[in-house]
């Protein structure tokens, strides 16, 4: 099973325990994966800016309360 067709092919076919189980895990997958990305881009510095802005906006009071 190497490509997408493939893949889309075979979800399609599941039953419909088999594509719960499915859907959970590929939320958990999906999601983690998300995370390192996240983690990466944090540790690599590709966030500073934003942070940087962010507490810019803070100090000159361009935020407010909610």
């Amino acid at each position: 099973m190497s490509t997408v067709a493939e893949i889309e092919n075979a979800v399609q076919n599941l039953s419909k325990d088999e594509l719960s189980r499915f859907r959970a895990w590929f939320e958990k997958f999906d999601a983690d994966a998300w995370d390192r990305q996240f983690e990466d881009d944090a540790t690599s510095g590709k966030l500073d800016a934003l942070a940087d802005e962010a507490l810019r906006d803070l100090r000159e009071g361009r935020c407010r309360d909610l």
